[in-house]
This record gives structure tokens, C-alpha cells and sequence, in this order.
């Protein structure tokens, strides 16, 4: 039966559903054979807008909760560095699409299903309240300039 997830850390795990919904966009665009530098266009938006920032607030705030030298912190922080390459990348587009589409979607179910429930049992009350004050939830605004996807 799957954990309830915390109010404190729902709207992080709104936040993947939206990454979610990147992977989907990539794969899509990949299938309907949409120039690469077109996906890519959409990524880097991504990654700026949203990724990066939601990166930011899980190292800084929600992974210290566990220790950083625990496992699944450790395996969460390698993932992040992993994606910031391929995100960053100016070179292999198709490659680094594919990739992004697969790892990304692989790092948000592993957060998801496990180090977020891992975290949610270890936190005190205080410290997932805390988190209100340095993440506010607000609505997900998609870029249309180019939605290659529909």
C-alpha cells in the first residue's frame, strides 16, 4: 500500500509529475521524428525554469534530512550531477535526449517510490514544515512557443 505522502513534500512530488510529463514530451518528439534541436530548445527551457531550481531545493533542503553520506542521498546526488551534464551538453542532441528522457524518468521514480518515503519516515514535523517557508507550490506554466509534441 503506498505511503501517503506528506503535505510538505507534495508539491515536489507535483513538480515530478512534471518532469514525468518532459520525459513523455521527449519521447513523443522523438517518435514524430521532431528535429532534435527543437526538443533540445524545450529542454534547456525546462532545465532553467524548473529542473534546476527543483534540483536546488532537494540537495539544499530535503536530501541534508537524510545525512549526505547516506546511500540513497549519495545515489540521488549522482543522479543530479549525471542529468546537469546531459542538460548542459551542447553537443549529441539525439543522444542526450534519449538519455535525459530515460534517466530522468528512472531518478523521479526512484525518488518518488523510495527516498522520499525514506525521508518521509525520518523527518521530524519541524523539519518538514520548514520546507514551506523555502518551496512555495505554485502552478506549473508550460512553454507553447514550440509544442512539438501535439
Amino acid at each position: 500500500m503506498p505511503l501517503k505522502r506528506n503535505e510538505f513534500l507534495k508539491s515536489l512530488s507535483r513538480e515530478h509529475h512534471h518532469g514525468l510529463l518532459l520525459c513523455w514530451k521527449i519521447r513523443t518528439g522523438l517518435k514524430k521524428n521532431i528535429q532534435p534541436e527543437r526538443i533540445k530548445g524545450y529542454t534547456d527551457w525546462f532545465w532553467e525554469t524548473h529542473l534546476k531550481p527543483h534540483f536546488e531545493i532537494e540537495e539544499k533542503y530535503i536530501f541534508p534530512i537524510l545525512d549526505n553520506e547516506n546511500a540513497l542521498i549519495l545515489k540521488a546526488l549522482a543522479e543530479h550531477r549525471r542529468l546537469n551534464r546531459l542538460f548542459e551538453s551542447t553537443t549529441e542532441h539525439l543522444k542526450n535526449l534519449s538519455l535525459i528522457e530515460e534517466e530522468l524518468e528512472s531518478h523521479i521514480r526512484f525518488e518518488e517510490r523510495i527516498l522520499f518515503n525514506e525521508i518521509q519516515n525520518i523527518a521530524t514535523t519541524e523539519q518538514l514544515q520548514r520546507l514551506k517557508q523555502y518551496h512555495s507550490d505554485v502552478p506549473f506554466v508550460d512553454d507553447l512557443t514550440d509544442p512539438f509534441w501535439e
